[in-house]
């Protein structure tokens, strides 16, 4: 099998194309604030540092300050910025042929709609069947630096827009479809000066974009990016350096944000896919895979091949669709309604609960033991509540990157890997049993007013007292909106923003 350093060869050299030069950039994204700017927030980490006290229960008619209808679906989230909430939406009877995208923009003190952008599509986009219909025309969550708000429409390319609504600027970044059929849901995030796109399903590439313009900066084409789904984030390397990182099927990069170049790769479990994000706390960067992978955790920095000197620990936890949380040294995962605590440091499984239906909360009291749950599900055997821990200056062992994605000029057909061509629903994707993709969760938890909040697609939030000890506090639901829960929410200031595929929700006291 070639080796992890021939794909990083190709990365460092056969595919950046510099279009520009720019400065070091100076900043990261927006620091913690009552802003939640983009995809989980401030850098992705999905936890709000703000002081603001989000209720623990709520419906209809209790600490919901108000709700707005919706002009179609979109498993996108809504992001706060200042006093406005932002979102984006599909429409249209017989897609893609009437194919409308949308962004508005309410007052988050009223909910009252601000502007409303009808957007119709400049070329063809995908079909709409199979499993294509699980994911829609509005996936991608858009981002904001306070000034200009960033949204990116897959095939449609990225689009610009001041803070009323009136568009800046357009560009496509490319013309590829997804192979697997799911379409295109990674999220746009900013540097100091550009916008990073990842259009991994429309061109297997990470692209920059001048922020004021528009203009291409760079773009980096690799063959593993075509099974990212996941959303990439800043983190500061032990130099102090700023580094562009990403998780991918069977590697984590670190690539400098200005120029694309990769810096650092950790070699990871292998996998058919990513579809969950990469999060980071104090420069240790965090992986967690699908049905066919496992867990890794990372040291940010270094140079090259980093797989000996800086993976902390692996383990064989296998997530799904979400995106861990880390929060006061606890990493949670969420998978298909079962939450599962690791201590961050040591990648040791510290608990997993099923979490409890409405009608259980009050009557079931809570535990922390782990058998029955394990048996419930049947998802997590019973091995990988052991991780492999680093000793210094060794790193666990690590299986090696998939080989089916190809190295540099071999671009293997995904369709010839057992259930991928056939859908998210076949064997071997991380769709296979319990209804496969068409019953997943979408959403990832986040966490505010030190809770832990959880939205499963049939509009239940669960909320869970975070610490070493399962401990769930309620489980709340709009009882009317039969609609699709797929959009991980937004917390700011006391206020949780919850969008279903009907309407956009604030919940407050």
């Amino acid at each position: 099998m070639p080796n992890s350093a021939g794909q990083w060869r190709r990365l460092d050299g056969l595919m950046a194309v510099a279009v520009g030069g720019l400065a070091l950039l100076a900043a990261m994204e927006p620091a913690w604030g009552a802003d939640w700017p983009r995809f989980r927030g401030a850098n992705g980490s999905g936890v709000s540092r703000d002081s603001g006290m989000i209720p623990t229960e709520w419906s209809e008619t209790e600490n919901l300050k108000w709700s707005a209808e919706l002009p179609g679906p979109g498993k996108s989230s809504p992001i706060v910025v200042g006093d406005r909430v932002i979102v984006t939406a599909w429409s249209g009877e017989n897609p893609p042929d009437d194919l409308r995208r949308h962004l508005l923009c309410f007052d988050r003190k009223t909910g009252k709609e601000l502007w409303h952008n009808t957007i119709e599509p400049l070329t063809p986009d995908e079909p709409f069947r199979g499993m294509f219909t699980e994911n829609g025309y509005a996936s991608h969550t858009p981002v904001s630096d306070g000034e200009r708000i960033y949204a990116f429409f897959g095939l449609d390319g990225v689009r610009a827009y001041d803070m009323e609504g009136n568009e800046l600027w357009r560009t496509t970044v490319g013309a590829g479809t997804d192979p697997s059929g799911w379409g295109t849901a990674s999220s746009p995030i900013l540097t100091d000066k550009l916008v990073i796109v990842p259009a991994t399903s429309e061109d297997a590439s990470l692209v920059a974009l001048d922020k004021k313009t528009g203009r291409e900066v760079w773009r980096r084409e690799a063959a593993l990016l075509e099974g990212v789904w996941g959303t990439p984030l800043m983190v500061e390397g032990a130099d102090g350096a700023e580094e562009l990182v990403i998780a991918t099927p069977a590697e984590i990069w670190g690539l400098a944000p200005d120029t694309g170049k990769i810096r650092w790769y950790a070699v990871g479990p292998e996998s058919r896919s990513m579809s969950s994000s990469a999060v980071a706390d104090k420069g240790v960067v965090y992986m967690v895979g699908g049905r066919d992978s496992g867990t890794m955790a990372v040291r940010s920095g270094g140079q090259g091949d980093v797989t000996e000197s800086h993976v902390a620990w692996n383990n064989n936890y296998r997530g799904g669709i979400g995106t861990p949380i880390c929060f006061d040294g606890l990493l949670y995962s969420i998978n298909n309604g079962v939450a599962t605590c690791f201590d961050a440091g040591t990648g040791e499984r510290i608990y997993q609960e099923r979490l409890k239906p409405p009608a259980e909360q009050a009557a079931t009291p809570q535990t922390t033991e782990t058998p029955a749950a394990e048996a419930a599900t049947g998802q997590v055997a019973a091995e990988q509540s052991r991780a492999t821990v680093a000793a210094p200056g060794e790193a666990p062992a690590a299986k090696p990157a998939f080989e089916g994605f190809g190295r540099p000029g071999d671009f293997a057909d995904p369709r010839e890997f057992g259930g991928f061509g056939g859908g998210f629903g076949g064997g071997g994707f991380g769709g296979g049993g319990r209804g496969g993709m068409r019953q997943q969760d979408y959403s990832s938890p986040i966490a505010a007013d030190s809770k832990i909040f959880f939205v499963r697609r049939g509009g239940e939030t669960y909320v869970l007292a975070p610490g070493r000890e399962f401990k769930q506090l309620a489980v709340n639901k709009f009882a009317s909106d039969d609609g699709d829960f797929s959009a991980t929410p937004a917390a700011s200031d006391g206020e949780l923003f919850i969008r279903s595929s009907k309407k956009l929700y604030c919940v407050g006291k």
